[in-house]
Formats: structure tokens, C-alpha cells, sequence
């Protein structure tokens, strides 16, 4: 039922872009940053030319900041909606499984589970994990349709969830 919720939570951070957050500050495929920027992050060979990351020693090489095997939990990622829900998630600490945090947090860092890119900084854990944000995948983008499902009859489901993982007034 726990992967039910997170299909429903996993974009509700895009309520950033109600609160005047620019469109790239709230949705797009999410990376490492403080590192190279791989061949697979989108435009990353024609957008990041004027960023100094790219051009210090300390950012701009595969590991940069990092170690090897350090693993996700210790990267910071571009902001988006996923990684301010997954804060959301932690700081109101969400009674979900790691594996719904992870979901949440890393379904658009397709670098990472499209493309096989900053495997190097993987541990044993990410690579675990891997499968369940694939999943989540399957249902994520261009699986909407048109006609809006009946909000008042899944009302009651949808609440019985929120109300065994996440319960009481939350903090955004």
C-alpha cells in the first residue's frame, strides 16, 4: 500500500512553483552537483559552459567532492520537486520504507536509473534501491490521461494512507 502513497506524493513538490519558484528550480531531470556533469544530463553539453564549477579542480573532475562508493545519501542533488518533497518527507518523518524515500527523492535523476551514469558514486544500498525508482518510473511520466479519475472515490483509500504514514498537520 506504501508504494500506492508514494505514487500519489512522489510530484506533490511541485507546489514550489505556486510560491514563485522558477521552472528550473522546480521540475527537470535532477544530478550530482559538485562533480562532472555526465554526457547524459540534458543540454549538459551545451548549458553548463558558463558554470565555474566546470572549470574548478575541485567540482569538475568525475569524483570532484566526493568519494568513490560514497554513495547517494551523500551527494547533493540539483534542487527540484524531488528533493524538496523527499526533505518534506524526512523533516515530518514520513513512517514509509527507505525505499519510498529513495523513490521519491532520485525519479528524476535519470542519469542515474536510465542511463547508468555516476555508478562510481553508488554504494552497495543505492544500487539495491535502483530497482524500486525504475518502478516507480513505469508510472511516472507519460502514463496520464486525460479524463480525471474520480477524486471523491478514491478520497477515502488515498486518505486511509496519508493517514497511516504520514499522519497530523504537516510541515512544507
Amino acid at each position: 500500500d506504501w508504494f500506492h502513497l508514494v505514487g500519489l506524493l512522489h510530484d506533490l513538490g511541485k507546489v514550489l512553483a505556486l510560491f514563485g519558484e522558477p521552472q528550473w528550480a522546480v521540475v527537470g531531470d535532477t544530478f550530482p552537483v559538485g562533480c562532472k556533469v555526465q554526457k547524459s544530463v540534458v543540454f549538459g553539453d551545451t548549458t553548463f559552459h558558463d558554470n565555474p564549477d566546470s572549470r574548478d579542480p575541485r567540482y569538475s573532475t568525475e569524483y570532484g567532492m566526493y568519494q568513490p562508493r560514497c554513495g547517494l545519501e551523500n551527494v547533493l542533488m540539483s534542487w527540484g520537486h524531488d528533493e524538496y518533497m523527499y526533505r518534506v518527507m524526512k523533516f515530518n518523518r514520513f513512517a514509509l520504507p527507505k525505499e519510498a524515500f529513495y523513490m521519491v527523492r532520485f525519479h528524476s535523476f535519470y542519469p542515474w536509473h536510465a542511463h547508468g551514469d555516476y555508478l562510481h558514486l553508488c554504494a552497495e544500498e543505492d544500487l539495491r534501491m535502483l530497482p524500486w525508482v525504475r518502478e516507480l518510473n513505469k508510472f511516472d511520466l507519460y502514463t496520464k490521461q486525460e479524463e480525471l479519475p474520480d477524486v471523491q472515490a478514491l478520497r477515502g483509500y488515498y486518505q486511509a494512507l496519508i493517514d497511516k504514514y504520514c499522519p497530523g498537520e504537516l510541515c512544507w
